[in-house]
C-alpha cells in the first residue's frame, strides 16, 4: 500500500504542499489504521462464531472507514465511534427527517406571512434538531438491534454490534441526546410540547416491530415524518386540515423510499429473521409504490389546498418534479442490487430539497406582495 512520509525533523520544509500531502495521504491512512488498532479492537466479532468470513469483515472494516468522510474522520479516535452511533457520517437519513419540517414551516410561514428571519430561524432550529434526533434514533435502533446487527454485513462494524461501544455507554450517550432533543423543544412554542412529547413512544420502540411485523416500515414512517405536523405550531398555527395531508403524503413518501433501502438487506434479513415490507411485498413493490405515490401526490395537493399555496408557482412546478423523481425513482431501480438500492434512496433528498426550494421560492413571492 502506498504511504508517504517524511522525517518530523523536516516536515517544515514542506509546508508549501502540506495541502496537497494531506489530500494524498488522509485516505490511505484511515485504511492503515483499519488493518491495525481499531480493526484489532473489535471485541465482538468473533471469527468462529459470525456468519461471515474473515475476508468479508476486513473488507466491512475497510469500507467503514473509508465512509468516515474526511470530517468524521479528523475527529478524537474515542469519539469517532460515537459519531458513527449518530450515522454523522451518513446525513442522509437526517435530510429526510428535516425535509418534511421545512415543508411544514414553509406552509406555515406562507399562511400567517411570517418574517423571513424568524421563518429562517426556525428552520435552523428544527435542523438541529433534526440532528439530534435523528441520532438518538439510531442510537435506540443500535441499542435494541446489537443482536441482529452482527448477522448483516452492512451493519456488522456498527459501533455496539462491533464493541467500540457497550450497551452502557449507548444508554448514557442516549440520554444526554434526549436530554438536548428536550431541551431544543423548549425553544418552540409551547402547543409544540404536547405534540413533541406525543411521538416519543414510537420513536423509542419502532426498532422492535421488525421482530414480529412485516411492516416495521409504517412504524418508522409514524414517528420519522413527525416534523410536518410540529412544524405548524412551531410557526404560531394549528390547521389540522392541512397538517393530517401533508403528514400522511409525507408518511407515504417514506414507506416507499424505506421499502427501497430493505431491499439491501433482503437476502441477510431472510437468515437473521428480521421482517420488512421489502419480504412482505418482494416483487409486488413496484406496483404498490406506484400506487402509494399516487396517493402521496395526492395528499399533498390536498394539503396545498387547505392551505391556500396549491396555486403558487412554485408549488405546481415544484410538485411536479417530486413526482417525477418519486416515479422514476420505482421504475429504474434495481431491487436486487444493494447498490441501486442505495442509490436510489439517497436521490430522495435532492428529491425532497426541489420540494423544500420551491415553497420557499413561493414564500418570497408571498413577502414582496408578488403572489
Amino acid at each position: 500500500m502506498l504511504r508517504l512520509s517524511f522525517p518530523s525533523r523536516n516536515l517544515s520544509n514542506f509546508s508549501a504542499i502540506a495541502p496537497l500531502t494531506r489530500k494524498l495521504l488522509w485516505k490511505p491512512l484511515l485504511i492503515q489504521r483499519a488493518q491495525t488498532s481499531r480493526y484489532q479492537s473489535t471485541k465482538v466479532i468473533n471469527e468462529n462464531t459470525t456468519p461471515f468470513t474473515t475476508e468479508e469483515l476486513k473488507q466491512s472494516q475497510l469500507e467503514r472507514i473509508k465512509g468516515l468522510g474526511p470530517l468524521v474522520s479528523k475527529l478524537p479516535t474515542r469519539l469517532i465511534p460515537y459519531a458513527e452511533l449518530m450515522r454523522l457520517e451518513k446525513p442522509v437519513g437526517t435530510w429526510l427527517l428535516y425535509l418534511p419540517c421545512s415543508w411544514a414551516i414553509l406552509i406555515a410561514a406562507m399562511q400567517t406571512s411570517a418574517p423571513l428571519l424568524s421563518t429562517v430561524g426556525m428552520l435552523g432550529i428544527f435542523g438541529v434538531g433534526a440532528v439530534i434526533m435523528r441520532g438518538a434514533g439510531c442510537t435506540i435502533n443500535d441499542l435494541f438491534d446489537r443482536n441482529l446487527d452482527d448477522k448483516v454485513i452492512r451493519s456488522v462494524q456498527r459501533p455496539i454490534a462491533s464493541g467500540r461501544i457497550t450497551p452502557k455507554q449507548a444508554s448514557v450517550f442516549l440520554a444526554g441526546q434526549t436530554a438536548v432533543g428536550m431541551g431544543i423543544l423548549s425553544l418552540l412554542p409551547a402547543q409544540c410540547w404536547w405534540l413533541g412529547l406525543a411521538s416519543l413512544p414510537i420513536v423509542f420502540t419502532y426498532p422492535l416491530f421488525k421482530r414480529f411485523t412485516y411492516y416495521p416500515q409504517a412504524a418508522l414512517s409514524a414517528c420519522f415524518n413527525w416534523g410536518a405536523m410540529l412544524g405548524f405550531p412551531a410557526m404560531g398555527v394549528l390547521d389540522w386540515s392541512t397538517m393530517i395531508p401533508l403528514y400522511c403524503g409525507s408518511f407515504l413518501w417514506c414507506m416507499i423510499y424505506d421499502t427501497i433501502y430493505a431491499h439491501q438487506d433482503k437476502a441477510f434479513d431472510i437468515k437473521a429473521g428480521i421482517k420488512s415490507t421489502a419480504l412482505a411485498w418482494g416483487s409486488n413493490t413496484k406496483k404498490i409504490s406506484y400506487a402509494l405515490a399516487t396517493t402521496q401526490f395526492g395528499l399533498l395537493t390536498w394539503a396545498a389546498a387547505s392551505s391556500g399555496v396549491m396555486l403558487g408557482p412554485g408549488f405546481i412546478g415544484g410538485l411536479s418534479i417530486f413526482a417525477y423523481r418519486v416515479f422514476s425513482m420505482i421504475k429504474n431501480v434495481n431491487l436486487d442490487s444493494p447498490k441501486d438500492c442505495w442509490r436510489a434512496f439517497t436521490g430522495n433528498i435532492q428529491t425532497g430539497l426541489y420540494f423544500s426550494y420551491a415553497l420557499f421560492f413561493d414564500y418570497i413571492l408571498r413577502l414582496i406582495g408578488i403572489l
